[in-house]
């Protein structure tokens, strides 16, 4: 049997399914679906992503097979209709899109109204047919074919368009004359003349012509841009759906509009969208006018007052999708002369909040249930639920001081602050010094690298369902769009409202949620979540935050892995348990030596010229140590609390600058000369790699020793006072089983001398941090000495790759962008590399103890797609900051879900 490269749909049956996706593309399997369901769609066919792949790997050719099954399929259109493709006396029109299998809103090219001529127009004026909407669909074919197929600018024919409404004194094209249009046309074919690029009279070469545009769309720089933004594989092609055109421009009893099923902002189940009377194609989402709300309350206008019985059959439509698919659905539609046709289904785009809700909200209304509700609320959306918002107090101060400039539509939740970029390329490279906002007076897909760059989004054009608007959910962006009384003036580098004028690099905020502009920087401040969660405003909860929870909650009866955090004081450990955390897997001793209180103290030790004054330096820091260890241990009474032993190399707590130095040198009555000297002698010409952690901790074992002393007094305290304190003892930066063997025997006196003189114990485990690749061949080693293994991959990422954390930003951006690493690996674990040392020493350790704990407390602990990989190789737990504990929750149960990391669309 043949391959079959064309698809059918339409009049109540199709030959795809909605599960096509991969062969139809998005579009094209939403459409087969909803043709299928009986739901009124225009009738069609779906060339499929087979078709892509031999274009691009044939040197732009087509399978032999495609022409005649091509052009059987647009015969049975044909037949249906009663009309023929490029018959002058009754001609078919048909829209040519793409669809890929995932969606890439805006990112792929559209030409509608392919079957018109200059005969064919004259021809049907002749008739009768209206003049004004023939010439209003051939202007448009003439405006999206010179832009998608020939490569003639489209704003040549936007300035065209511009002139004849200037020359008819009018706002809006549908104001335009029939007359006005028919000067448009001529214009728009001397704009082709003059590129050498006619436009072809003959209708099969027009849409032959438009299939191979579609096709050519996949590798265009925005599409790519968005595939590697979005970590999308570029293999799948985009499908080509052919479709007999309905008219929503052909009168004032026709429309055309985009809806979602439930709000994509905030996950409100209700119908939203918007709509455009006598309009056309992408007019809703490109900005030109502005658009009505479908359904703006009780008693206004809508689209329920303007087409009553459209209305009905959209509502009825969307609760029956929904209900199919199990998912909130992002609609496009066409009215003509009151009849309702969808055109599109997809599973909408929408905000971190609104994905939460809608995915805890449909586990209660049956749709799914929640091991789904967990593969659909990705760890970015919670993200996107603790990102930050502006104090309302602050805010309102400004508003007051006049300095609220515009309200546009809150497309995008999030406060952002940032300098204005009037275009992508300024965004992308001012971002590179700091938070950039975009300004444009609409975007367009190629901003795509200039939106990903910025901190937030604002447009003067457009509606809910803009570009902007959709592009920035997806990226999680604060944005605001439709703020119409900005004056975006590009060429000149200025933002103009009310009399201001500000200018490209001046200092502007956000609000996505409210959808308020203001010039000048406001300080954004913490989300709903966390004032409700960490600073306990209950007065603020809502709807979200709940949902929040109870994904958390989901997520924590799934997950394999346990989820720690890093914390080095009481009230980050706090907020780590408040948002879950298991325990403590990275205590960073070092970072308490660096308050005001004891730094001085730190010095001293550092530069004592004998083992007495080091001693008695450290003798001052034993209690403070304690003190730090006693407040930390009772924040988490009862969970582990895995304390990291001194790490870096002593030079780092020196001074650096001449007086820092003079005054250390005058508390310690030494000469400054002396103290110079002594600082000198420490440096290192790679301190990363030198006398630090327990190369340390073996030459100065008296540091270790207090360190050591410390934690077990705290513990026995607490003990004593009927606090469960449980803490572990990890040692950095070993190398060899015999480090880690005398480090144990050194701690175990320490604990036993500490035990006595309290007259109680306490367990503490004993382990170390795998960080030298060293460490993690010979782990089986290692492991004769070590309660536990927690993977230090910051360390273990940069000592495998031979990358400084510190330079690597001279050449790792280049490295990204030419391909030669996948991802940042600092950012990411390195799988192949760093990963492989990561599960050799897993399985090594437990040869030697079956029952060997194992975690990581890098990073990549609190990276989704790095926990993936841990998940997979059977760490136990995973420890990252606090904030992102939440985030590692969800990952794990995901993990363990096989759901992988999320973030892909």
């Amino acid at each position: 049997m043949a391959e079959k490269f064309v698809y059918a749909f339409g009049g109540g049956s199709a030959e795809g399914r909605g599960d096509q996706k991969e062969l139809l593309g998005g579009k094209g399997a939403g459409l087969a679906e909803m043709a299928g369901l009986g739901i009124p769609v225009p009738p069609g066919f779906t060339v499929t992503t087979d078709v892509c792949k031999h274009y691009h790997a044939h040197a732009e050719s087509y399978p032999p097979e495609l022409k005649k099954e091509f052009e059987d399929h647009l015969r049975a259109i044909e037949t249906q209709l009663g009309r023929g493709f490029g018959d002058p006396g009754k001609p078919l029109l048909v829209s040519v899109r793409s669809g890929a299998a995932t969606s890439m809103p805006g990112m792929m090219d559209t030409i509608l109204n392919l079957g018109l001529n200059d005969a064919i127009v004259e021809a049907e004026i002749a008739r009768g047919i209206d003049a004004r909407f023939l010439r209003d669909c051939y202007r448009r074919l003439l405006s999206m074919y010179g832009d998608v197929v020939l490569g003639v600018s489209k704003h040549e024919f936007e300035a065209v368009i511009k002139r004849a409404r200037e020359r008819e004194g009018v706002a809006t094209d549908p104001e335009i004359s029939a007359a006005g249009l028919a000067q448009v046309i001529r214009e728009g074919h001397e704009i082709l003349e003059q590129h050498g690029k006619p436009f072809p009279q003959d209708p099969m070469a027009q849409i032959w012509g438009a299939v191979g545009a579609v096709f050519e769309s996949w590798n265009n720089k925005r599409a790519i841009e968005y595939r590697r933004i979005h970590h999308l594989s570029g293999a799948g092609g985009t499908a080509v759906n052919v479709q007999a055109m309905v008219f929503g421009n052909r009168g004032f009893d026709c429309a055309t509009g985009v809806a979602f099923t439930r709000n994509p902002s905030t996950g409100e189940k209700k119908l939203f969208g918007e709509f455009l009377v006598n309009a056309q194609g992408e007019d809703v989402v490109a900005g030109i006018r502005t658009p009505q709300v479908i359904a703006p309350g009780p008693g206004g206008p809508g689209l329920g007052k303007d087409f009553p019985d459209a209305y009905q059959g959209l509502l009825d439509v969307a609760a029956r999708l929904e209900t199919h698919r199990h998912d909130m659905q992002d609609l496009e539609f066409t009215i003509e002369a009151g009849q309702l046709y969808m055109l599109q289904t997809r599973s909408g785009k929408r905000s971190g909040p609104a994905s939460v809700r809608i995915a805890v909200d449909m586990v209660e209304e049956g749709l799914i249930d929640r091991r789904e509700a967990l593969r659909r609320a990705e760890p970015n959306h919670l993200v996107q639920m603790l990102a930050p918002v502006f104090d309302v107090a602050e805010k309102a101060a400004a508003v007051k001081a006049g300095r609220l400039l515009a309200t546009g539509l809150p497309a995008g939740p999030g406060a952002a602050s940032g300098r204005i970029a009037l275009t992508a390329e300024r965004a992308a490279e001012m971002a590179k010094t700091g938070p950039v906002i975009l300004v444009r007076d609409e975007t367009s897909p190629e901003d795509i690298v200039g939106m990903y760059a910025s901190v937030g989004i604002l447009t003067s054009r457009g509606g809910m369902t803009s570009h902007a608007a959709v592009v920035a959910r997806g990226m999680g962006k604060p944005c605001i769009v439709g703020a119409g009384s900005l004056v975006v003036d590009e060429p000149a580098g200025e933002l103009r409202v009310a009399g201001q004028i500000l200018r490209e690099g001046d200092q502007l905020s956000m609000d996505g949620t409210s959808g308020e502009v203001l010039s000048g920087a406001l300080a954004p401040r913490d989300s709903e979540v966390i004032q409700v969660m960490i600073e306990g405003r209950r007065e603020v909860r809502s709807r979200s935050v709940d949902c929040f929870e109870t994904i958390l909650s989901w997520a924590d009866d799934e997950r394999r892995m346990q989820v720690w955090a890093n914390a080095d004081t009481p009230t980050d450990a706090r907020v780590a348990r408040t948002f879950g955390a298991q325990g403590i897997g990275l205590c960073r001793t070092e970072h308490m030596f660096f308050d005001a209180d004891r730094i001085a103290w730190v010095r001293r030790m550092i530069l004592a010229d004998g083992l007495e004054g080091r001693k008695a330096a450290l003798a001052k820091l034993l209690p403070e140590q304690q003190s730090d260890f006693k407040g930390i241990l009772t924040a988490m009474e009862g969970l582990p609390v895995t304390i990291r032993l001194l790490d870096p190399p002593l030079h780092e707590f020196l001074p650096h600058e001449d007086k820092q130095l003079e005054q250390l040198a005058e508390q310690m009555k030494v000469s400054p000369a002396t103290l110079r000297q002594k600082a000198e002698s420490l440096a290192e010409s790679n301190p990363m790699l030198g006398h630090r952690g327990c190369r340390l901790g073996l030459t100065a074992p008296d540091i270790y020793e207090m360190q050591v002393e410390a934690i077990a007094r705290a513990a026995c305290g607490l003990k004593l006072a009927g606090i469960d304190a449980r803490p572990e003892i990890m040692m950095p930066l070993v190398g060899t089983e015999r480090e880690m063997e005398v480090l144990r025997q050194l701690t175990m006196r320490v604990l036993a001398r500490v035990f006595e003189d309290v007259g109680t114990t306490v367990d503490i485990p004993i382990g170390t941090m795998i960080e030298v690749p060293r460490a993690a061949l010979v782990a089986e080693q290692i492991a004769r000495h070590a309660d536990f293994f927690s993977f230090g991959t910051n360390d273990l990422t940069q000592m495998t790759f031979g990358y400084s954390r510190d330079d690597v930003g001279k050449f790792l951006p280049e490295y990204l962008e030419q391909g030669l690493l996948p991802v940042d690996p600092f950012a990411s674990v390195d799988v192949t590399g760093v990963g492989q040392l990561v599960e050799w020493a897993t399985q090594r350790g437990r040869t030697t103890k079956t029952k060997l704990k194992v975690g990581v407390c890098g990073e990549h602990g609190g990276d989704p797609k790095s926990i993936v990989f841990f998940d997979g190789v059977g760490l136990d737990y995973v420890s990252c900051s606090p904030y992102r504990v939440p985030i590692a929750r969800l990952s794990a149960a995901r993990a363990t879900l096989g759901a992988g990391p999320g973030g892909g669309d």
